[in-house]
This record gives structure tokens, sequence and C-alpha cells, in this order.
């Protein structure tokens, strides 16, 4: 990284103030903490910044000095110490100046540091923001850096910035989610997306809330699919993570949760996608139907245009229940059945029938070919009944059986319409008589 090798060749070159040393051995001390930098040796360099500190608290290159711990502490890989050190010079005001380039050093090393504190307190959460923010915002080259070398690095500090600033918005999201607090996570991840709309972790983080919440509260789930489908379509790059990530778990996961959901769908994923796309937040009123709505809303659509099937699931739910004996026995035995509509599947005898066995299609078991009705006609029917065509009738309850189910109806034949007959062969009528 370029940055890197301005960091280096501007350690202790760049932007020295004429500052006095308040002796000769100041001035080896300080002779010291360079060489230790020299050799990229950042222990020793800390030991020889402590005696420093120790023997000249009060020297005129305190600030100087400071920024040098948060360069060693860095260089040690001491990132929380990196970070507190830092917030020492950071909190004056105004800040230090006359060493720009020591400035941006420090500026650099917090936010180099900030990912790499898992644990990060609300102050050094504080300090990294405000390191972030004055980089974002720092567009004068540091004194004795030429234009082109400040050019080289400047948009590089600048995507440096914005990822770190990102970083902070999602981590009060990202540690309520690993806390299991759902509220606190869809909160946090609301408010970074109002800073990062184009952030695939913020659509990311935002449906793993919607999904927590979703368990007690059902109409979280479509707010869910459609962030899934954000963080699914968004570009990698503007949207700041790694594609890989976004290809091997992001889409994989909003492609079981749809259709886990909704169910075999690809126009409409492609169609949720192509919306979470333009937009963080769905429009309102926005829902995805669930496949238990969608079941629903065709069994709906199916009794509206049926009702005698609508009436006999009713019934049915009565007869089968644990009390269904009862139900019959109570309620519906030798009450009139308003009238139903099934499909014919025996008839008895074969001529001048009076018993028909009927099946009762339902949008579930539309090739339903058990007998689950039987009506006992009160007068015979002319001629052979067709098996398979459909019959209306309402008659009277006598009977029911609920294993194996089927219920006994007494019919009028004037009640009785549908069925198609044909002619009795001759034999069959001799049968008949």
């Amino acid at each position: 990284m370029r940055w890197v090798a301005f960091m280096v060749l501007c350690a202790f070159a760049c932007g020295q103030s004429p500052k006095n040393y308040k002796d000769h051995g100041e001035y080896d001390l300080y002779s010291e903490v360079a060489k230790d930098f020299a050799a990229n040796n950042s222990l020793k360099a800390l030991t020889d910044l402590d005696r420093w500190s120790e023997k000249y608290p009060e020297s005129e290159f305190k600030d100087d000095r400071q920024m040098l711990y948060v360069q060693a502490y860095s260089g040690a890989s001491e990132w929380a110490k990196t970070i507190d050190a830092a917030a020492v010079v950071l909190a004056k005001d105004p800040l230090p100046a006359g060493n720009s380039a020591g400035m941006l050093r420090l500026l650099y090393a917090v936010v180099s540091a900030i990912e790499r504190v898992p644990d990060a307190s609300a102050q050094q959460v504080a300090t990294a923001a405000k390191a972030a923010h004055l980089i974002e915002n720092y567009d004068t080259a540091p004194e004795g850096v030429s234009a082109a070398a400040w050019a080289s690095t400047r948009s590089e500090l600048h995507a440096t910035a914005r990822v770190t600033l990102m970083y902070l918005a999602l981590l009060p999201a990202s540690r309520a989610t690993k806390a299991k607090d759902c509220a606190g996570a869809e909160a946090g991840a609301l408010k970074a997306m109002e800073a990062f709309p184009e952030s695939v972790q913020a659509a990311w983080l935002l449906a793993t809330a919607e999904v927590c919440l979703a368990k007690t509260d059902p109409a979280k789930a479509s707010l869910a699919l459609y962030e899934l489908a954000r963080a699914a379509a968004l570009d990698p790059v503007k949207g700041m993570v790694d594609a890989k990530w976004q290809q091997a778990n992001v889409i994989p996961y909003l492609e079981r949760a749809y259709q886990q959901f909704h169910g075999a769908d690809p126009q409409g994923l492609k169609e949720l996608k192509e919306m979470a796309a333009q937009s963080p937040l769905p429009p309102a009123g926005f829902v995805i139907k669930s496949a238990a709505e969608i079941e629903r809303s065709k069994q709906m659509e199916f009794e509206s245009q049926h009702p005698e099937l609508a009436l006999w699931a009713k019934i049915k739910s009565a007869l089968l229940a644990s009390d269904g004996e009862n139900y019959f026995e109570s309620e519906l035995k030798g009450s009139a059945v308003p009238p139903l509509q099934g499909v014919v599947v025996e008839a008895k005898p074969g001529c001048r029938v009076t018993e028909l066995r009927v099946a009762i299609v339902s949008l579930n078991d539309a090739q339903n070919s058990r007998p689950e009705v039987l009506l006992k006609l009160q007068k015979a029917l002319t001629g052979k009944v067709e098996i398979g065509g459909e019959v209306r009738w309402s008659g009277v309850a006598t009977a029911f059986s609920k294993e194996p189910f089927l219920l006994t109806m007494e019919v009028e034949l004037s009640t009785v319409e549908g069925v198609k007959t044909s002619p009795c062969q001759p034999n069959q009528r001799k049968q008949a008589h």
C-alpha cells in the first residue's frame, strides 16, 4: 500500500516544528527513539518513550511524543493501547498543530486498529470515529510531501476512513446480534442503513434481526426476505463486502428462506431482488405471502366458487374430531343437510339404483375417489347410473361411521340433480327386479 510507504518515509522526516530540547539528555533520548523506529523495533521504542516521558514529562515535544507512542503501540500490535494513546491527542481542543504528517500517521493507526479490538469500549469507538471523520475531511497535503505523493495516497486514506465509519456504524447491530438482542439489532441496523444505504452488511444484519423477531411476530418475515434480497442484490464493491462471501452465504440463504416461506417461485424471487436493489426499505404495505397464506387464498377462492365444499369441510372436520360421534348424535342425526355436491363412485344395484356412494372432491384432493357419503334414495332411479359423474343433493343424515369414514343420508329423489343415466340392458332389468 502506498500509504504505508508514505508513513515509513515520514516517520521522522516530515513536518518537524522548530521546538527546543530541554538539554542534551533529552536530545539523546529522542535520538534513541528515532533509532528504534528506524530499526522497526517497536517494543524498544516503547521502553525508550517511557524513559523520555519519565525524565521530561513537560517536554516541548510532548504532543509529538504522544503521537510516537501511538505509532509504537501500533507497530507492536497493541491495538487497544494504540487507540487509547491517540485519544490523549485527539481530546485536545484545538488539535496540536505544526506536525500534520504526524497527525495523519496517528489517525491512520487508529482506524487501522479499531476492527482488531473486538471488545472496544465506547471511548475507543468514539476515538476511532473521530479519527475516521478527520481523515475523511483531510484534503491538504502534509508539509514536506509532494503533490504527486499526496494525490496517490489521499483516495486510499478516504476509502479507509469510509470503511472504518461503516464498521463503526454496524457495530451496535453486530453486538446486539451476538447478544441475541433482536430488537436492539433491528434498531442498530436501521440506523446504520441510514448512514450507509448501499451497505450489504447493513441489509444483512437487518434481515438477521427481522428473522429473529419473526419468531414471535410473523409480520416481520416479509421485511426479513426483502433485506435478504437486498443484501444479495447490491453491488459488493459499492456495498464494501467480500463478493465471495455474498455469493457463498447471502444468496444461498436467501433462496432457501424464500422457498421455505413462500414456495418455489423463481420469477417472484427475481422480481423481489430487483425491487430490493432499488431502495433500502420496502414500500409501505409491502407483504410477501407465505405458502400457507397462498394455500388459504386458493382454498377460499375455490370454496367461494363451490359453497357445497365449504359446508362439507365443516361437517367432515366436526365428524373427524375426537368427539365426532357425539357431534353426529347431538347435532347432525335426523337433521336436514343443505345441498352438497360430489362424484358418484359406486351405484347399487346396477339398474334402478337405490344407493349411491359419493366422493366429495376438495381442493387439496382433486383425485379423491374414496366414498364418504352413502345416499339412500327413497325412490329408485331409472336406468344405469354413470360412474364418475357429478351429483348434487340434499337430504337427512341418518347414520355415521368414523372407520371407515361414511355418512349415510336419506334422500328424496326430487332433490337429486345431475345424475347421468343410460338405459339398462335386458339382463340388468331382470337383476334389478
